[in-house]
């Protein structure tokens, strides 16, 4: 009796699963066929948002989608038929190697089916990856700012900058060197030329140089074609370094300053609004500093001032520093108290700190 009351219950002979098993399975969905997180050799666009990366992921997919769609035509999926294997004849009674061979065959369907554009981590705060493919990022993302630029519509509001990334590695300075020497072949191996500068940002890294970087990858533009020169106010390429975690993103751009640094809040604005100052706030300044000028020029003259009372009329200032203005009165109450003084002169305004300054004086008189 005891022996039999030690046994574990039965569950209707129903073979209990792991705990292993349904991990696998739940990756299995979500992996969706691909990779979940940004990683050497993937393509595809960095986006910066502003605090809110959920929304910067729709409005992403809405700006790629209807853009890629205009370039490339509407997304197809690539699903080829199943084929049918023998082992369908053979019923499996484990429920262990049924399970296996579902999520076998999930996997297989979706990487027959991957999408144009597909989310990943970046591994930074406020920045989302797109990864692309079957499109060429620099294409896309270049025609996206050269609509809004010309249209001056604005079709985001998250969506601070878009970068296309036409080329990743490992973010170690070999491994960069090594890669970059075939991928800027395409703009800066003789015979072809231009001018060109370097952005480079790193993210959650602090193993890189940003000085050893920029040399490098410039004595490796130099090689490719000498004629290939500097020019950091107008360039004809530019060349991006984006560093996220021990990853390297590359690519080269064009249009860079036109476009404003690929911002997409700030391509839409106006060329005054842009790029000119407000006339107003300009012409405050200007008087602002005229006001000055002939207040310290006027000074001079109301020291002279005290040998006539005409000249004391055509030079007198008719500009008052704000805040002193009854500083000044008092002092000069002062001194007409002490100095029993009848002239006009008295009843002048000047600046505190020089009536600060003859006060002793005229105490020690």
């Amino acid at each position: 009796m005891a022996a039999t009351a030690e046994q574990p219950p039965q569950t209707g002979g129903v073979k209990r699963r792991g705990k292993a098993q349904y991990i696998q399975a739940k990756r299995a969905r979500r992996g969706g066929g691909g990779p979940r997180q940004l990683e050497p050799g993937l393509q595809g666009i960095l986006i910066t948002c502003n605090m809110n990366e959920r929304k910067c992921v729709e409005e992403a997919y809405s700006l790629l989608n209807e853009y890629g769609d205009d370039l490339y035509g509407p997304e197809k999926f690539v699903d080829k038929e199943k084929q049918p294997s023998g082992s369908e004849e053979e019923e499996e009674d484990d429920a262990e190697a049924a399970l296996k061979k579902e999520v076998s065959e999930i996997q297989a369907s979706t990487e027959l089916r991957l999408r144009r554009f597909q989310s990943l981590e970046s591994g930074a705060n406020n920045v989302v990856f797109i990864r692309t493919l079957g499109i060429e990022p620099e294409k896309l993302v270049h025609h996206i700012l050269k609509d809004m630029y010309t249209t001056k519509k604005k079709k985001t509001r998250v969506i601070l900058r878009m970068l296309p990334i036409s080329g990743s590695c490992k973010a170690f300075l070999e491994d960069m060197k090594k890669y970059a020497e075939t991928f800027l072949e395409p703009w800066f191996k003789a015979p072809n030329k231009g001018t060109f500068q370097i952005i480079y940002k790193a993210r959650n890294n602090s193993h890189m140089s940003r000085e050893e970087v920029i040399k490098e990858l410039a004595g490796i533009v130099g090689c490719l074609n000498p004629e290939n020169k500097v020019d950091l106010s107008n360039p004809q390429y530019t060349i991006m370094v984006e560093i996220i975690k021990a990853v390297c993103c590359l690519s080269v751009v064009k249009d860079y300053m036109l476009f404003r640094k690929y911002n997409l809040q700030e391509v839409v604005k106006s060329n005054r609004e842009g790029s000119q100052p407000n006339p107003s706030q300009d012409a405050s300044v200007r008087n602002g500093n005229n006001a000055k000028l002939e207040f310290g020029n006027t000074d001079k003259e109301n020291l002279k001032s005290n040998e006539s009372d005409s000249a004391k009329e055509k030079n007198n200032p008719q500009v008052m520093i704000e805040g002193k203005k009854e500083e000044g009165l008092l002092s000069e109450s002062q001194v007409e108290s002490e100095k029993g003084a009848k002239s006009e002169n008295g009843n002048q305004i000047i600046e505190g700190s020089k009536s600060n300054e003859s006060d002793p004086i005229l105490e020690k008189n």
